[in-house]
């Protein structure tokens, strides 16, 4: 198993600057707004995993019963992760860790006898994620010049070790990362689990004031399609959902014009408080364009 860094193997310095830093692949991706699409693509593709999908289902009730707090902390951790000083990002994943340790159980259609926190269900979440939030970031029109995808899957190799993770075992290349998700492709599938997990995702719960007098559901709609619309032709065909009417070119069209739009919103409004602290918290030591 890799050994959890602490405070004491890095200097202030690199505390400062985070895990990944303001000149990372990480920090584009991860505050361009194609990461909320992206993270609801990951969502979907999380859920095809019978195995990682039970222990979701089993122990995380919060997941049916207040989808918006999960998926809030879910989009909190991974911004801790990449945009906080290396201190807090050890804490958030501490609590992470903390949650996993000691949950087992049986998922009944494999037979297998499982813990939350087993590297290869971990690697599962963590190649879902990184391919997806890559995936949609492409499509979307996030630059990504000559070699920067690869850099991108290299840095988020720290982000699984991490939490758990074989460093030997998570791809280190876009090309590697393509080919583990098509070697998993015979292990997946739709059960009733993966199928309430889509449709909290795609329709959410919502009280029915935040419906009639905010624009959270159509906004909701316009993510959670996009998030379907752009996922793997294989995984739309084995939910039942052939990208809700959208070509592949249609969806790449939309997630580009959604990016576009949300762009011309200011900054200080569309970032995260995270992202806005890590920006500030850098901007003496490290010149940053807008």
């Amino acid at each position: 198993m890799n050994r959890t860094p602490s405070a004491r193997d890095f200097t202030a310095e690199e505390d400062l600057l985070g895990f990944f830093g303001p000149d990372s692949v990480s920090w584009r991706i991860h505050a361009d707004p194609a990461f909320s699409v992206g993270g609801i693509r990951a969502l979907l593709l999380q859920a095809l995993h019978p195995v990682a999908m039970d222990g979701v289902h089993r122990f995380s009730a919060a997941f049916s019963s207040e989808p918006w707090a999960r998926l809030t902390r879910t989009a909190e951790y991974v911004a801790t992760l990449t945009f906080g000083t290396r201190r807090d990002a050890l804490r958030a994943v501490r609590r992470v860790r903390g949650m996993h340790r000691g949950r087992s159980a049986v998922e009944e259609t494999t037979g297998r006898r499982y813990g939350v926190d087993d590297p290869d269900l971990l690697l599962w979440v963590h190649c879902c994620e990184v391919e997806s939030l890559l995936s949609v970031a492409r499509r979307a029109g996030v630059p990504l010049p000559g070699a920067d995808a690869d850099r991108y899957v290299a840095e988020q190799v720290t982000a699984a070790v991490l939490v758990g993770c074989d460093v030997d075992d998570v791809p280190a290349t876009a090309t590697e990362l393509d080919a583990y998700l098509e070697r998993m492709r015979p292990q997946l599938a739709v059960t009733p689990a993966a199928r309430d997990a889509s449709r909290l995702v795609l329709l959410p719960p919502m009280p029915a004031w935040v419906q009639l007098l905010t624009p959270a559901r159509p906004a909701w709609s316009t993510l959670a399609s996009l998030g379907v619309a752009t996922l793997p032709r294989w995984a739309r065909q084995l939910y039942g959902l052939p990208g809700l009417g959208l070509t592949d070119a249609a969806a790449t069209a939309g997630v580009r014009a959604f990016r576009q739009a949300a762009l011309t919103v200011p900054a200080r409004v569309r970032e995260s408080p995270i992202v806005r602290a890590a920006r500030e918290r850098v901007a003496p030591a490290v010149p940053l364009t807008a």
